[in-house]
């Protein structure tokens, strides 16, 4: 076989799911090849190295030629949920062991009574106080007790702790007690990973603090391990391409500096379907667009407006599914880093459908996930899913996903939705259609959470479906929200792991700096910025981002009413009246978020923020995107359900069949790794980019 393209240089992107892992390849000039293969819990690194040589293998393309791995993980978050982390010791001022147990009066039920806030990450009795005390302007109180420091230390190493983290009151202000307790506990407790709050958070807020440290001692040597576990296939694989892992906030980052500090690749996943969503719209020239992406566990949707996503100071880990930060608070654990702001419910392709004690259907939020997998897979499960449902209805083909790799189970489907069928009083055919449409009303909600409940008209955007599942429900979702534009881009299914190849080198670093903005002057400011920026620019230049043109830089600020909580994030401006247009532009975002704003209200900084980005040498997104190597459907026609609409005779047809022409709905468009299916009233059509635009052409 010869070699897959005459550039032997290449970028490999592979996004970890809770039922498929996806590879992409992709070349400098455009071509791309890929794998889907099922992920391997419990150690979903042996589904990369599974994945990554199949691929390797039937392309003929040799390691070595791999310049670049960019990877997307859930292990932070699986990590929380399933409750797997570390041991964790807190060191902190006497008088606030029990911050974590109080935390904030928030509860994502509002009138159960009987209601739970998770445990603490930390056990009380790892919880450790010593005497020291520094004042809100960072003057010294109390001294820092090192005698008790030690004491703390020889308790923690009876323990056994793995991670510890120190957070003392007002250490954003002044750190040097904070700074020297670290020091103490890693000579005496050496090669125990030591979290201190000023190392990673130093900002106003003791509880939001101490619970982004101790998140991230609580991941932080599960993600070291699956890290150095991960550096170790690839190289047996032969791979020597520098590890970049995704983070939440939409860049990448290498992966010993996400060992350190694993709380910034919370969301690593669907991170990367969301820039990658975010850059393609750039190209393409669609501003305004609502990401959907429907896997086989989730989906989540996120809203980019004027080719900008929107970044969330404050997210919740560790409480399940939720409907973005702004609709549930309290159901799981704080974490204050940059996030891209995604709404995600608990339905996908696996999610299991059942019946409720009335009688009724049920579908998700538990899910059959990749071990046992839907019925259809035939790897053991035995309860219906969204698959089974789409399997029956004739969307999905009756013989094999990912062009013939993964074989299904027609009969065991039908059978176990005929049996629910019988359980709820339906039809087999009427409960799969059942299934497919209540769960279309879940992931409503989702497109909902960051659209109409944001004040924004759904109608008013473009729908870009991505993931297994998404272009599968793409056409039934954005018709009940009233949209009538869908792109469902190339390698639609695994586009998480192509959108992180778009992605740059990025850092976000915070510094508190509070005080009064009519009383803070240029100077001031820029100094305060200073020791940011050198610490920016040096892990760029570690990076090999050496030059100033390979260096960007971007500033903001933090800021509020005085006596307000919540703050709002503005870039700051250049020039000498920078604090004035700063101002100016603060309250013209108070009034567009809140719907009011106070002129003569003092404004106080809250703290100050650096995104630094290295620059690369080439576009990290190439002028056209093209599948190559890859098996194509044989056009075909196959009997297809659309509820109301009755039973279809419907075309079976590639993506590339779409180049003579448009073609009306109904219409199955068959592709390795995803279906999209047009309905009735809708028609489908390729762009210059290789993009399929469904469009409403009927009422």
């Amino acid at each position: 076989m010869t070699r897959a393209a005459a550039d032997p240089s290449y970028r490999l992107g592979v996004d970890i799911g809770g039922t498929f892992t996806d590879v992409v390849l992709m070349s400098t000039d455009g071509s791309i090849f890929s794998k889907k293969v099922l992920s391997t819990p419990p150690d979903y690194s042996e589904g990369i190295e599974t994945g990554v040589s199949a691929l390797l293998a039937e392309l003929n393309i040799a390691a070595s030629q791999i310049r670049e791995f960019v990877h997307a993980t859930t292990v932070a978050t699986n990590t929380i949920i399933e409750r797997k982390g570390a041991k964790v010791g807190l060191l902190t001022t006497r008088g606030f062991r029990d911050v974590l147990e109080i935390g904030r009066f928030r509860t994502p039920k509002l009138y159960d009574m009987t209601y739970k806030k998770p445990a603490p990450l930390v056990d009380r009795h790892l919880r450790l106080e010593v005497d020291e005390r520094i004042a809100a302007d960072g003057s010294v109180i109390t001294a820092l007790d090192e005698v008790a420091t030690t004491a703390a230390a020889k308790v923690f190493a009876a323990e056994g702790v793995e991670a510890i983290s120190v957070t003392f009151i007002n250490s954003y202000a002044n750190a040097a007690h904070e700074r020297r307790a670290a020091e103490m506990l890693r000579q005496f407790l050496p090669g125990v990973p030591v979290t201190a709050s000023v190392d990673l958070l130093p900002q106003l807020g003791e509880y939001e603090r101490t619970s982004t440290t101790v998140v991230n001692s609580y991941i932080r040597p599960v993600v070291e391990r699956y890290v150095s576990a991960l550096k170790a296939r690839l190289d047996r694989l032969g791979i020597q391409a520098p590890l970049m892992i995704m983070q939440s906030s939409g860049g990448i980052s290498p992966g010993d500096v996400v060992a350190r500090q694993p709380i910034d690749i919370i969301e690593s996943g669907p991170a990367a379907g969301v820039l990658g969503g975010q850059r393609l719209g750039v190209k393409i020239g669609i501003g305004d667009m609502l990401v959907f992406d429907m896997g086989g566990t989730t989906a989540k949707a996120t809203v980019i407006e004027k080719h900008a996503f929107s970044l969330c100071p404050e997210t919740e880990v560790g409480g399940g599914a939720a409907l973005g930060t702004r609709m549930i608070k309290g159901a799981g654990y704080p974490v204050q880093v940059p996030t891209i702001d995604i709404a995600e419910v608990g339905a996908g392709g696996g999610s299991i459908a059942a019946s409720d004690a009335a009688g009724g259907l049920l579908v998700g939020p538990r899910s059959a996930g990749a071990e046992p997998g839907p019925v259809a897979y035939g790897r053991g499960g035995t309860s219906p899913t969204v698959t089974d449902a789409n399997l029956v209805l004739g969307y999905l083909n009756p013989h094999a996903l990912v062009s013939g790799e993964l074989k299904l189970d027609m009969d065991g489907a039908r059978a176990a939705i005929a049996a629910l069928g019988e359980r709820v009083g339906l039809p087999a055919i009427e409960t799969a259609y059942g299934i497919h449409a209540i769960a279309d009303a879940t992931m409503l909600r989702a497109l909902r959470g960051v659209s109409s409940e944001k004040g924004r008209d759904p109608a008013q955007y473009a729908m870009l479906a991505i993931g297994g599942n998404g272009p599968v429900h793409a056409c039934s979702l954005a018709q009940a929200a009233g949209m009538t534009h869908i792109v469902v881009p190339p390698v639609a299914g695994l586009f998480s792991a192509l959108g992180m190849l778009f992605a740059d080198v990025e850092h976000q670093l915070v510094q508190a700096f509070y005080r009064r903005l009519d009383e803070t002057d240029l100077t001031r400011l820029e100094e305060a910025f200073a020791p940011l920026r050198a610490r920016g620019l040096e892990m760029l230049r570690a990076e090999g981002f050496a030059t100033p043109d390979r260096q960007s830089v971007s500033l903001f600020a933090d800021l509020r009413y005085m006596g307000q909580t919540t703050p709002l994030t503005l870039p700051v401006p250049d020039g000498a009246d920078a604090l004035e247009k700063l101002a100016a532009a603060f309250h013209t975002e108070h009034a567009g978020v809140f719907g009011y704003a106070s002129p003569h209200e003092p404004i106080q900084f809250v703290s100050l923020k650096l995104v630094c980005r290295g620059v690369p040498e080439h576009p990290r997104m190439p002028d056209q995107a093209r599948r190559s190597a890859e098996k194509t459907a044989t056009a075909h026609v196959r009997r297809a359900y659309f509820g109301p609409e009755g039973w279809f005779d419907t075309p079976v047809v590639p993506r590339a069949a779409l180049a003579a022409g448009a073609m009306s709905g109904p219409l199955i468009v068959e592709e390795y790794d995803t279906t999209i299916v047009v309905l009735p009233g809708w028609s489908a059509a390729l762009d210059s980019w290789n993009n399929v635009l469904v469009t409403r052409s009927a009422a």
